[in-house]
């Protein structure tokens, strides 16, 4: 049986613009290595890349003739696909292509094609594919004839034929209208899975963070799980919720979430809206950060523009905020002794891939979930065992003593339980 032909990799270049006055979170140099990143995610052989000063943004094609000129001879060299880190017009898309004789894509289509590859579970695919349609109806599907090679793919790098499919805007406008009512069930099964979680009732724990700050690492290292972690930008895309032990005895629920990235395309974010509203919903919210990456800081204020879009106002004011300083252990010494002595109360310092800090990180969680918690006494008669062991089952019990036939009883519980449990008592 003749062995199956390993697929060659696609050449790519990538052009990161530097336009003047343009107030962007990251470094260009950070930009153009995350870029890099994403290219790799999918597998993409980066032959070029550069940063490309932009004094005036062209209309026509985004970039300068300076800078066209100096692609040209790309495709002479094997190259197939442009990538520009930027969000790009279809005009723009259009004549640049025409111009180079290569296929080009924004960084909006780059991001969909990873999560495209990425998307795992039937509501991960959903998602992925509205993203797509909103993405495509804006300027349906170019025509594209310069790629004869033939390559499996269902997205922006898919084969010949595929990009020359004329796809009106009503035959996408079904398409998304059927996949929001897929949503709207996934929707609401979330909801009732909520609903039936409050009724145990376990406090949700989300993990949040950029993309590839180690959440999954974390993750598999709190929960004894197994989610893919890799060294890799949106390695995890499909959420993932465990069960988490406190010290205190008490359990939670710990949930890891799909990584946020600068200029996260909008189509992404209200595709994502079902899984996102998991965080909404959170009772803690968990923001791990990678402290030894030069933009941690730049990553952090993407991260929380992002949440504020969401709908949270003020999150690092909130009550249920706290921030994991995660990947200590490529710190060198004094930059970590440095950082002991001055990390701000509310955070702790850890390392997902030692499990240093794993300790005081759980006893940080375990004291956020219980600031305010009430502290109750009360008297229970020993005939009423099935309300005692709900009591044991359902709230931390401080102390116990025995009289001749009443249990006193000194309990710690949260606002929800306390409800339910004056519901049960006599």
């Amino acid at each position: 049986m003749a062995e199956r032909k390993q697929r060659t990799r696609v050449k790519a270049a990538i052009i990161v613009p530097d336009v003047l006055g343009d107030k962007v979170s990251l470094s260009k140099e950070a930009r153009l290595e995350e870029i890099s990143g994403l290219a790799l995610a999918i597998d993409l052989d980066v032959v070029f890349k550069e940063i490309v000063k932009v004094r005036t943004v062209k209309p026509a094609t985004f970039i300068g003739q300076g800078a066209i000129e100096k692609i040209m001879p790309l495709p002479d060299q094997g190259v197939e696909l442009l990538i520009m880190d930027t969000a790009l017009s279809p005009i723009q898309q259009r004549n640049l292509e025409t111009k180079l004789g290569l296929k080009v894509i924004d960084r909006t289509a780059l991001i969909l094609e990873i999560f495209g590859e990425r998307a795992q579970t039937r509501e991960g695919k959903l998602q992925v594919e509205l993203a797509h349609l909103t993405y495509q109806r804006s300027r349906l599907v170019r025509s594209w004839t310069h790629l004869e090679r033939q390559r499996g793919g269902a997205g922006f790098l898919g084969g010949p034929g595929e990009t020359q499919i004329e796809l009106d805007r009503r035959l996408i406008d079904e398409k998304i209208l059927r996949i929001k009512k897929n949503l709207e069930k996934v929707r609401l099964t979330r909801s009732i899975q909520r609903l039936a979680r409050s009724r145990v009732p376990y406090p949700v724990i989300a993990l949040v963070g950029y993309t590839n700050a180690g959440k999954s690492s974390l993750f598999n290292m709190l929960a004894h799980s197994d989610v893919l972690a890799r060294d890799m930008l949106f390695a995890t895309l499909d959420p993932s919720m465990r069960k988490l032990r406190l010290p205190s005895g008490r359990e939670a629920i710990l949930s890891d979430t799909v990584g946020f990235i600068s200029d996260l395309p909008h189509e992404l974010v209200m595709a994502f809206r079902a899984t996102l509203e998991e965080v909404l919903n959170a009772d803690l919210i968990v923001h791990v950060r990678d402290i030894a990456g030069e933009s941690n800081r730049e990553q952090k204020q993407d991260v929380i523009k992002v949440l504020e879009s969401l709908g949270f106002e003020q999150i690092e004011q909130s009550g249920r905020y706290l921030e994991v300083l995660n990947k200590i252990d490529l710190l060198a010494p004094e930059t970590k002794a440095d950082l002991v002595c001055r990390h701000k109360p509310g955070t702790v310092l850890v390392s997902a891939l030692s499990g240093e800090g794993k300790d005081a990180l759980l006893q940080l969680l375990d004291d956020k979930l219980s600031q305010n918690f009430k502290t109750l006494e009360l008297e229970v008669g020993v005939a009423n065992g099935r309300l005692i062991a709900w009591i044991y089952e359902n709230t931390e019990v401080l102390s116990r003593s025995m009289g001749e036939d009443r249990i006193r009883l000194k309990i710690r519980l949260d606002a929800v339980t306390e409800a339910r449990l004056q519901k049960m008592l006599p």
